[in-house]
This record gives structure tokens, sequence and C-alpha cells, in this order.
């Protein structure tokens, strides 16, 4: 090998690529990344309080109008409550919400008579009751006279209720009366058998299987059930010949089920004229001025419903994009 000149320096190896450089850039990439996170996270926090005190602000906005609607209507006047659709423990013309308007009508010292507008097929005979047993309550309570005034239809439980009235007015063409139970359903025991299915129903008790519709009814818990709708039937009936008094012109047909006309239901006492909400305030209770005590959503009830659904989809959305997930 040839040496070297004397005046070469020798040469040093290469320096390596120190690892902690790219592994600090690495970090700071993860530690940037998580504060955006963070800021993000801590936006969508702050816009969703926000959104619920904006809520809140529209709730005590509907309450205090709704203060004020009702310190606005101070005069002498007819309330009027709406009974519209079916009669359940869940709908608008539920028992509670019924009830509660027509206690806040009747303590009202301005309000002169009430008038319950029907627009209903019926329902639950335990809901139209205690509608029922709260206006004789009501009515005895406060001395004031109550006018059902039925519009397109009134029957089965929905003349259950009005039934409890002063008086009961119609159309010439509503559908009034309807006065008898029903229990009803479907019973598949002869198509399963053509298909070849087997129930296999297991119960502690001969009758946990009652009604039950992929078996055939026994003859015994047929009229069981045949007796539950008696019963239920004679307390409907009692109601109305209470509530109607000597008006009621019984025939074998007036508590078999049938609907008549408003016309046929005046003919048969079971209704007492024709007449609409308006001509009931002027003529009868002499106070034309009606004021609606209906429980109503609220504007803020309403906003909860209409936006409720997709704003919680949004905030689930909005935290699963930050890699949150609620459990």
């Amino acid at each position: 090998m040839s040496a070297l000149p004397p005046d070469t320096p020798p040469t040093r190896p290469e320096s390596p690529v120190q690892p902690a450089a790219w592994e600090k850039q690495v970090l700071e990439k993860l530690v940037l990344e998580v504060v955006h996170e963070k800021r993000r996270a801590r936006r969508w926090s702050i816009f969703f309080r926000l959104v619920f005190l904006g809520i809140l602000g529209v709730i005590v906005f509907g309450a205090v109008m709704d203060k004020f609607s009702s310190a606005a209507s101070s005069g002498p006047h007819t309330a009027l409550i709406e009974l519209n659709g079916e009669i359940s423990i869940d709908s608008a013309a539920s028992a509670d919400n019924i009830n509660s308007a027509l206690q806040d009508a009747f303590s009202s010292p301005q309000t002169k008579g009430v008038i319950l507008r029907i627009n209903s097929p019926g329902g639950s005979p335990v809901q139209a009751s205690q509608i029922f047993a709260e206006i004789e309550r009501l009515r005895a309570k406060y001395d004031k006279p109550v006018y059902a005034v039925c519009e397109e239809v009134c029957a089965s439980g929905a003349y259950y209720v009005a039934a409890a009235a002063n008086d009961i007015y119609v159309n010439p063409a509503s559908l009034v009366g309807s006065i008898g139970v029903l229990m009803d359903g479907f019973g598949f025991s002869g198509l399963m058998d053509k298909l070849g299915v087997t129930r296999r129903l297991l119960t502690a008790g001969a009758n946990k299987g009652f009604m039950d519709p992929f078996t055939p009814m026994p003859e015994d818990q047929k009229a069981y059930a045949l007796g539950m709708l008696e019963q239920i039937h004679k307390q409907f009936i009692a109601a109305v010949e209470k509530g109607r008094g000597s008006r009621l012109k019984v025939n074998d047909q007036t508590f078999s089920g049938l609907v008549w006309t408003g016309e046929s239901a005046v003919q048969q006492g079971l209704a007492d004229g024709y007449g609409t909400v308006d001509q009931i305030a002027r003529d009868k209770i002499k106070a034309p001025d009606i004021v609606d005590y209906t429980l109503q959503e609220n504007v803020a009830e309403r906003l909860v419903k209409r936006f409720g659904a997709s704003l919680g989809m949004g905030a689930v959305q909005a935290l699963s994009n930050l890699g949150w997930t609620l459990r």
C-alpha cells in the first residue's frame, strides 16, 4: 500500500444520524395533535353549553309568556278545553292532561262556564272514567256549568266523558254513541298448523297464557274475557244513565255499541241539541269571550322535540370525531 502524503489529514468516520432527532419530531407532532384535539373538544364543550343555555332561556321565556297570557285573560270568560284524538294514558287526551286543564278552568274566578270540545273516537275506559269523575267533582265544588260540544266524532270513551257534562250539544251529522266495550286481537294458531310451526309456551299458572295469539283460546278463557267486558260495559252504562238521567230514552239498541248521527242522538236523548262552541258560550254561559285552557306544548318543548334528536346525533358524531365514545 502506498503511504499518504505527510500533509494529508487523517479522515474521520461519518457521524451516524442521531436517533433522538426523528423521535423528537414524532413526539412534537403527537403533542401538537393532542393539543389540537383538546382545543377542538373545548370548543365543542362550549358550543353545547351555549346550546343548553339557549334552550333553557327559551323555556323560561315560554313560561313567562304563558303567565303574561294568562294574566291578560283576566276578564269574565268561557273556558274551553279540547279533547282530541284517542283517550289514552300517553296521549294529549289523557286523564292527567284533561283533568289538569279542567282544574285550572274551574278554579279561575273569572270562568263563568266550561266547554269541553270533543273530537275523539274514544279509548281507554280507565282514563275516560277518571275524567268523568273529575268533572263531577269540579261541578259540585265550584257550582259552574260544563257543556260538551261534540263535533266530528264523540264515541265510546269520548261519550263516556261527555255524559258528565250538564248538557251535550252536537252537529246533525256528528257521530255519537257507541256505548260498548271491545277487546280485539288476532289468532294465528290455524296458520301455524299449516306452516308446521309449533308454539312452545311454558307457563306457571293455568291462565298465564291468557289471550296468547299463537294458541287456540279455550272456552273457559273466552267466557272469562266476556265477563270482564260485561263488567266494564255495565260501568259505562251506569255512568251514562247517571249523567243523562231522565233525558235518556232507552231502547234495546241504546247500549248495543251502535253509533248514531247527531240528529238521532238528539232524538234518543243522548244529546240535548245542536250547537257550536261560540253559540254555547254566547247563549248558554253568557260569556262570549273564550279562553283556551287546553294543556299545550310551549315553544321550548316543541323545539326540544324537533331538534333534540338531531342535536343529540350531532353531539355523538362530534365526540366520535374526537375519538371519544359514550358508554
